[in-house]
């Protein structure tokens, strides 16, 4: 048997529906990969179990297949742990080592259970690139090795040999390009696996910032920058993130973890591979302090920043959870999120709203607004005709204040008495009578089916939940 360590992974899934949020699509099944990495503990894709009801894991040349559970999973750098229960399964098979960071042009092996087939697959290649790329699952830039060989439907979250050992979990294929696939890099497992041992937050986690390369002379000049420094502008800070309180705008970020940055804002990532300074974050937890040096006015100074998850004014990642909604007067409202743009098909980057998309890619998070919420659709109802040319409309004020995120919307709404008017951003006037609105809620719901008037995670006003109660008393 070759690498009995491999084996099949079966997960039967069920998406939320953002179009419907207070419901979900049907079920659904799908294959991937996984690989023995200790005593009943597998390490595949997070892809492969997002969303999942129920997992199953098969060995080759068994045609038996075993319940496992998601025990760790890390949907920024694509990878999850599972266990079984029955310690038979794994008895008898050596666990898969890691190994290190492949060398470029090395030979390496892909091996699972693609489509087409029954029987495990090894594909050969070699290592072409290293370097830092995005992460389709979780649209975060993180270092990643690209490999000549197939990566196909079912070989996902399996592993990638070289000399033995595992140095890579297959993630992706290449979109246009023939037999080209990439691989979640050995640091990152190792990162993934050592902290799951520790009991550390699986998440990768960010630094917050924007920058700009600093290649042009004339801004060198302008920034106090000398002939011996290097680095990259810093344009804009998050909120919430790692940076936030230590780094600032027009600060000239020159060197992270100890490694010096270019000007083209590329590290000599473990004294090898010229790479995006990102990769650097991928090998740390959240919790973890990380040095930077910045030139600050003219003066070199040193920051210690404590690493935070990735704070995004619009989500990337909301696998695994529900979607956040509020229904008031057949108006249903939700975050802007990126499973809330993929409503808008396959290629929802050019198809989804325009304003969305700028808010996805540009959207700075600051105190003062920290989500977007979105006038998702309309329900159509008496006491809301006229307004459902505004679905997809970004809100922009309530009774002119603005909200900060999704749960200080809701409070406000609830509060409202008299005349509730929504400022969307295209300009457009929603006027809404508190009472009429919230009298027309339980034929609002009962005629389209919606079980409440918001999400399990949005906490109710005590007085909205009195009128509840009320109404529900009556039925």
């Amino acid at each position: 048997m070759t690498h009995p360590q491999v084996v099949r992974v079966y997960s039967t899934y069920q998406d939320p529906d953002y179009e419907c949020p207070w419901q979900s699509v049907a079920p659904r099944g799908s294959t991937g990969s996984g690989v023995i990495v200790g005593q009943k503990r597998i390490l595949t894709g997070a892809h492969v179990v997002a969303n999942a009801t129920f997992v199953q894991v098969q060995k080759q040349d068994d045609p038996g297949k075993l319940p496992a559970r998601v025990v760790a999973i890390s949907h920024d750098c694509d990878l999850a742990l599972l266990e079984v229960d029955d310690p038979a399964f794994t008895r008898g098979i050596a666990p898969a080592r890691i190994g290190e960071l492949p060398r470029l042009r090395e030979a390496v092996q892909v091996v699972g259970y693609p489509i087409g087939g029954e029987e495990v697959s090894i594909t050969e290649g070699v290592v072409s690139r290293i370097e830092v790329q995005r992460y389709e699952h979780s649209q975060r830039h993180l270092l990643a090795v690209t490999v000549d060989a197939a990566i196909n439907e079912g070989n996902s979250g399996g592993p990638v040999f070289a000399r033995g050992k595992v140095v890579g979990i297959a993630f992706q294929a290449l979109p246009d390009a023939e037999n080209i696939g990439e691989m979640v890099p050995a640091p990152i497992l190792e990162r993934f696996l050592a902290g799951v041992q520790k009991g550390k937050d699986p998440q990768v986690p960010g630094i917050g910032i924007s920058t700009q390369p600093l290649e042009n002379q004339a801004l060198r000049a302008h920034l106090g920058m000398k002939p011996a420094h290097s680095g990259v502008l810093i344009t804009a800070v998050q909120f919430g993130s790692s940076a936030w309180g230590q780094l600032q705008v027009g600060d000239v970020l020159t060197e992270l973890d100890g490694l010096r940055i270019a000007d083209n804002g590329t590290v000599r990532y473990r004294g090898r591979y010229r790479c995006q300074f990102d990769a650097v974050i991928g090998d740390h937890h959240c919790g973890d302090v990380v040095p930077a040096k910045v030139l600050r006015k003219g003066a070199l100074v040193t920051v210690r920043m404590t690493m935070q998850p990735m704070a995004w004014l619009v989500p990337r990642t909301e696998f695994d959870r529900r979607p956040m909604w509020f229904l008031y007067g057949g108006l249903v409202f939700q975050r802007l999120t990126a499973e809330f743009l993929r409503i808008w098909g396959e290629h929802w980057w050019d198809k989804a709203p325009k304003e969305l998309l700028h808010l996805y890619y540009s959207g700075l998070r600051k105190p003062e607004q920290r989500e977007i919420v979105v006038l998702a659709q309309v329900l159509a109802d008496a006491v809301n005709v006229g307004y459902e040319p505004f679905a997809n409309d970004v809100v922009s004020t309530v009774n002119g204040e603005h909200p900060v995120d999704m749960q200080d919307f809701v409070r406000r709404m609830d509060a409202a008495r008299g005349e509730v008017v929504l400022k969307l951003s295209s300009g457009a006037t929603v006027l809404l009578d508190a009472a009429a609105a919230k009298a027309a809620m339980p034929r609002i719901m009962k005629q389209y089916h919606v079980p409440g008037d918001r999400s399990a995670d949005l906490v109710v006003a005590p007085a909205v939940a009195a009128v509840a109660k009320r109404v529900r008393s009556r039925r």
